[in-house]
């Protein structure tokens, strides 16, 4: 029979905190006991607060003010464009700001750059250079290519002004009066001596023009045989002469003969000293090969 232990009513205290041993068989265990203060008391008591550790970043060094961006050069080089500068220099802004940064070089044709052009680059701005959409790579390529075409159509319109001129608007100066006066001045007529050297040069001209060979010693040569130089020669007695025909002039040709032979733009007188060498020159070319090649009676 269980013996009967005292009871006592615990005296309420505002936080009990003890151990409670319990037995289990001969082995002791000590468990927490909590009570709250007060018998209407519903709030447990706040858990330990347990402390956040705080990361604290350290303070970022103060930013020294930025010096000016020291500046650098590059040379355009033929099939350079301000676009593709942009674009290898890794610029930021792009072609823009480069054109910006150079216009007083480049002029007011951001896409007129000539070889050998020195382009001002600042260092900073290659800096986190934003790669560029596609959308405003597209844009940019239709703006250069639009710039090119106006670059080609001035020049062009230059060229065109240029060949258009008037004469009022060309140079003064000596050295371009003088081409300009040799081209506006008529070709100058060739002045032959009214003797036998002058109309052998005059038909020897002649006969250039009209593809008739022949060279000035054929030509006198055959002249001091057959006249002796003098253009009214006739000759009354051979059988042209017999036949109602008779040889006349420097080389001594029949009426037949030279109107078959004659030259255009020359005379159509027998006698015309002229008229008689290259038509007689014409007739030796089509049967002798040449009037070089005469040397007696033809």
């Amino acid at each position: 029979m269980p013996a009967h232990g005292k009871h006592r009513r615990p005296r309420r205290n505002h936080v009990s905190r003890g151990l409670a041993l319990v037995g289990t068989g001969g082995v002791a265990l000590s468990l927490p006991l909590i009570a709250p203060a007060t018998a209407g008391a519903a709030t447990p008591a706040a858990a330990p607060e347990i402390a956040a550790k705080t990361f604290t970043a350290p303070a970022a060094a103060p930013v020294a003010a930025k010096a000016p961006a020291a500046a650098r050069t590059y040379t355009v080089v033929s099939g350079d464009s301000l676009s593709l500068i942009a674009h290898k220099k890794g610029i930021q802004g792009g072609w823009k700001s480069l054109y910006h940064a150079n216009q007083s070089a480049v002029g007011d044709n951001p896409s007129l750059i000539h070889p050998g052009l020195e382009l001002t680059i600042h260092r900073g701005s290659t800096e986190a250079a934003p790669a560029q959409p596609k959308t405003q790579e597209k844009t940019e390529r239709k703006t250069t290519a639009k710039a090119k075409k106006s670059s080609t159509d001035d020049r062009a319109s230059r060229s065109e002004r240029r060949a258009t001129t008037p004469a009022s608007d060309a140079p003064t100066g000596a050295s371009a009066a003088a081409p300009a006066a040799a081209a506006a001045a008529p070709a100058a007529v060739t002045q032959y001596a009214d003797n036998l050297d002058g109309w052998i040069r005059q038909s020897l001209d002649i006969m250039a023009q009209h593809g008739i060979p022949g060279s000035y010693e054929g030509i006198h040569r055959n002249i001091m045989r057959e006249s002796s130089g003098n253009p009214r020669a006739i000759n009354n007695w051979d059988i042209n002469a017999v036949n109602g025909t008779p040889s006349k002039g420097l080389l001594q040709v029949i009426e037949p003969t030279f109107l078959a032979y004659h030259v255009p733009g020359t005379s159509t007188d027998l006698y015309d000293p002229v008229a008689n060498i290259t038509a007689a020159c014409n007739y030796a070319a089509d049967r002798y090969g040449s009037i070089d090649n005469v040397y007696g009676a033809y």
